[in-house]
């Protein structure tokens, strides 16, 4: 078996291939370079379970970031146990051909609990007091002492929230994907894995935060093609083989759709008060969306409201809304899916918002918490800017956290028009389809790729 690094550069398209990205450009120039339908939809947790069992969301259940359990009566978002995904992941598929193949699976999502070799996952502590402790969960368990001796704490504030691709007094904008990337050096070094998977993230928040066409993206790119170029120059030294892969383009966006608002002026979305703040209560709403950037999940409780909700969603800024016959089509149709699907316009993407006025809005609706909110809230990547002196009010409570008093970290804002790209739908132009680079020519076709045969080449870039 060859030994092989497949890196996920998010967000990375042929669109963006140019002279800000001159190592991932020359890379490409050397080797090989394929267009990838993308998964659908085309988000973080489905295209790479499509990578990774060469199979699509109807088989391996994954049909977002997360979904409605219809038994929990709750929504579940960001979930990180690998048995959620189902079917034989690649790991497993080349380790029955070689006892000796080992993986590393180093920041992809589904990590905990995986049958991978060696596991790197971000992984908060929770303890009783209502504390939340930055953390990594490793598999082996040894390594997560090991690694933070050698590569110091893991910039967990810089990986999701305000603080995502900002330059700080703590460290520079990349810091995460700087430490990711030395992570799989470490990995590489000390295990020598036949196969590595690094997920590599920088491009993904100015891209959601700015657009794609904002000139401040430059920037970025310089500074992911510095981090992949150490990479690939880093593994060829060692022999291995590298491939670069990505997941979705992020493209621009200007218009956000409340859907669940507009079901809840029909009477169809049940709200509960919680000490003066109203919660989402999905168990007893007849109709709700878990919005997932620009596709939304629709539940319905109440089937015979079908043709209602159908008809409430004619209307611009959504593309399409899938039954359960367009589900199969795409190869959705799952039960975890919704019992519709609505597909913004390229331009619109789906919050989760319910409430009407802000002064109701769940405490949880100012601070990042995504496994809370019922949808994916791209707006936890900015501070609000109504809120005077804000760097001041976060200094002081995370000096209330300090002294162990309960604070709630509520800086985030509550405009959805902040948000500039999105991702999800399959965009119409393939130069904002995700791309596959190789260094062996001969492990492509010269034709696009569907998400679920990246499995393919993955697989016969090792055994072949």
């Amino acid at each position: 078996m060859k030994r092989t690094v497949v890196i996920n550069v998010v967000g990375l398209t042929d669109s963006l291939i140019g002279p800000s990205l001159p190592q991932i450009s020359e890379f490409a120039r050397r080797g090989a370079k394929a267009t990838v339908v993308p998964a659908f939809p085309a988000v973080t947790c489905t295209a790479q379970s499509n990578y990774v069992t060469g199979m699509p969301p109807a088989h391996h259940g994954i049909v977002g970031n997360g979904w409605y359990d219809r038994e929990l009566a709750e929504v579940q978002f960001w979930k990180q146990s690998n048995h959620l995904v189902q079917g034989r992941k690649i790991w497993d598929d080349l380790r029955s051909l070689d006892p000796r193949f080992t993986c590393a699976k180093l920041f992809w999502w589904y990590n905990m609990y995986a049958s991978a070799d060696y596991s790197i996952t971000p992984r908060p502590m929770y303890p009783a007091d209502g504390r939340k402790v930055f953390d990594i969960y490793t598999a082996p368990s040894s390594i997560r002492a090991e690694i933070k001796k050698d590569l110091g704490e893991f910039p967990f504030p810089a990986f999701w929230g305000p603080a995502a691709g900002i330059n700080s007094p703590k460290g520079p904008a990349d810091a995460v994907s700087r430490w990711i990337a030395e992570s799989a050096k470490w990995t590489e070094t000390k295990y020598q894995p036949t196969l590595s998977l690094v997920y590599l993230p920088h491009l993904d928040y100015n891209l959601q935060r700015l657009g794609p066409a904002d000139p401040a993206i430059t920037q970025d790119l310089k500074q992911i093609d510095a981090i992949v170029g150490d990479l690939i120059a880093f593994f060829q030294k060692r022999s291995v083989q590298v491939l670069l892969v990505s997941e979705y383009g992020i493209t621009d966006v200007e218009t956000p759709l409340h859907l669940n608002r507009l079901f809840r002026e029909k009477g169809w979305v049940a709200i509960k008060d919680e000490l003066g703040l109203e919660l989402l209560d999905c168990g007893a709403s007849k109709v709700f969306a878990v919005a997932d950037h620009q596709v939304a999940h629709i539940y319905l409780n109440d089937r015979s409201l079908e043709k209602k909700v159908r008809q409430l969603l004619e209307q611009p800024g959504i593309d399409q809304v899938l039954g359960q016959a367009e589900q199969k089509a795409l190869s959705i149709n799952h039960a975890h899916s919704g019992d519709l699907i609505a597909v913004a316009s390229p331009k619109a993407w789906f919050t989760y918002y319910y409430w009407f006025e802000d002064r109701v809005a769940p405490d949880f609706a100012r601070c990042v918490d995504i496994h809370r909110k019922p949808g994916y809230d791209p707006v936890e990547l900015f501070l609000d800017p109504a809120q005077r002196f804000i760097k001041l009010k976060i200094g002081w409570r995370l000096l209330q956290k300090k002294l162990g008093f309960r604070m709630l970290m509520d800086v985030i804002p509550l405009d959805a028009t902040l948000v500039k790209g999105s991702h999800g739908r399959r965009p119409a132009a393939a130069g904002d389809h995700p791309v596959l680079i190789t260094d062996r020519p001969s492990l492509l076709s010269g034709k696009p790729l569907d998400s679920t045969e990246v499995f393919g080449v993955i697989r016969r870039a090792v055994v072949d």
